[in-house]
């Protein structure tokens, strides 16, 4: 049998399928889609020529193969991973600076720094958290080194690491009478997330009102927390108080948003171009 050489990639993210057993989450996990999650698991079988997971009901259960390739794959990849820290220990020449928009806060941030940190544990990073075009602005005058956003800006090479669909969202007491426009709490302009609803609701001749408007993401929650109106925004936003209302109120879908990692072209920290290569897909 030829030897053949297995993908560090592919078994970081098996490993993520077999611990949080559906794509969904793995694809959380290691900031990739769940049909590039599904690819990679297919890339992996027909590489060891042998099935891996089997469907359970919603779960993605091992295999007997699958369970052998588990601790196999473990040891591998923390093999890998010491050698990644043995060799970048060397302290990188400044901080990596990332501007990070509120929403990716409290959602995507923690992976994603436990990710840099596990691979460079060398690196020092400093994170600034701001409006959209604050952050553009400031990655285009090099303040900033790598820029963590849902806004898209065209002007930046960038790499697209998650796709969160889009849902309206109330505190759980909130209440509506469906004769009344429908109380919306905002945040200030320019927002994907007010441009997104704004548009949907006039396609459909939704009446609405204006009932909070704030500048920051924690007075979107307060509101929210306080039932003065609904908003819209990621899943990822859905947290102990708050509750999904688009079916129960016969609200138009939103489309998706994604989550993108910006760099300025051509004039990248060595901080900044290694932990943008942690996100291109494999």
């Amino acid at each position: 049998m030829a030897v053949r050489d297995l993908d560090i990639g592919l078994l970081r993210t098996f490993l993520a399928v077999a611990d949080r057993e559906n794509f969904a989450g793995a694809a959380d996990q290691v900031f990739r889609t769940q049909a590039a999650v599904s690819q990679q698991m297919q890339r992996l079988e027909r590489l060891l020529d042998c099935k891996l997971l089997v469907r359970v009901g919603r779960h993605k259960r091992l295999t007997e193969q699958g369970v052998r390739l588990r601790e196999y794959a473990r040891r591998m990849l923390a093999l890998n991973d010491e050698t990644c820290r043995a060799m970048n220990k060397s302290v990188f020449a400044a901080p990596t600076r990332i501007g990070v928009c509120a929403d990716a806060v409290d959602t995507i941030l923690p992976d994603y720094l436990a990710l840099c940190a596990r691979t460079y544990p060398g690196m020092r990073i400093e994170i600034q958290v701001n409006r959209s075009r604050w952050l553009a602005s400031a990655l285009r005058r090099g303040d900033i080194d790598l820029l963590l956003e849902l806004e898209q800006f065209d002007e930046f090479p960038r790499i697209t690491f998650r796709t969160s669909p889009v849902v309206w969202i109330s505190g759980t007491h909130f209440h509506h009478q469906q004769n009344l426009p429908l109380p919306l709490v905002l945040v200030d302009s320019p927002c994907v997330f007010r441009r997104m609803a704004l548009n949907r609701l006039e396609q459909e001749n939704r009446p609405w009102r204006n009932a909070f408007q704030t500048p920051t993401l924690a007075g979107v929650r307060a509101a929210l927390r306080a039932g003065l109106g609904i908003t819209p925004r990621t899943i990822e936003m859905l947290t102990p108080g708050l509750k999904v209302v688009g079916e129960e109120l016969g609200l138009p879908t939103l489309p998706s948003a994604s989550y993108h990692l910006y760099m300025r072209a051509g004039d990248n920290s060595d901080g900044a171009r290694k932990l943008s290569e942690l996100f291109i897909p494999s």
